[in-house]
């Protein structure tokens, strides 16, 4: 199919996600779109912790099974999750059976809960390390783009320091491209002006 090869302006594609159609959707219609809900923040930050050593694209593929076994990601009932449920996910095959990652999940819920209490939402929280301005990157080449930086760390101590687990500076810097906060699509890719104009 031509039109998913990235060899003409106006269809030039971030090269990470050619290969399926999903991986292509997820960058045409969610990648570095900014996020300011606290729910949607919580699903990436289930997944993203997911993908500890994994592939985006092994989560990509299970990422409804994840929908299902966290009550579509509110993170209000995966907070009030029993031992009982954590061992009914470990043998659930539609999420990675991973318990140090499940667990996370369980705590993160209740953590942002508690943040929440502080900075009236996790949106809030982490958006005000950018005070609320996306950060807009001119990268031309994938082999640029870093895999953390010290915004990245800062976050991930601060999350640490807050009991929030399996949110390393890699895995909090692919939540802010994910999220928007940080716009890294290629300068040449399609997607790159139009993330860049949406603003809150």
């Amino acid at each position: 199919m031509s039109e998913l090869v990235p060899n003409q302006a106006d269809t030039f594609r971030c090269p990470w996600c050619l290969g399926f159609e999903k991986y292509i959707r997820y960058h045409d219609e969610e990648w570095g779109v900014p996020v300011y809900t606290d729910r949607k923040h919580f699903e990436f930050l289930v997944l993203e912790s997911a993908q500890a050593g994994l592939s985006w694209a092994t989560i990509l593929k299970k990422r409804e099974g994840y929908a299902r076994v966290f009550h579509d990601f509110d993170y209000q009932k995966v907070a009030g999750f029993s031992q009982k449920d954590i061992e009914s996910c470990m043998v659930n095959p539609a999420i990675v059976r991973n318990r140090l990652k499940i667990e996370a999940a369980v705590t993160n819920a209740r953590k942002l809960i508690e943040l929440q209490l502080n900075y009236g939402t996790f949106t809030d929280y982490i958006w005000g390390f950018v005070d609320g301005k996306p950060i807009q990157n001119e990268w031309k080449d994938l082999s640029m783009v870093p895999a953390a930086n010290q915004l990245s760390n800062q976050i991930a101590r601060d999350l640490k320091q807050k009991g929030f687990k399996f949110l390393g500076s890699t895995i909090v810097y692919s939540h802010l491209q994910a999220t928007g906060i940080v716009n890294d699509h290629l300068v040449q890719c399609f997607r790159h002006q139009e993330v860049k104009r949406m603003t809150r």
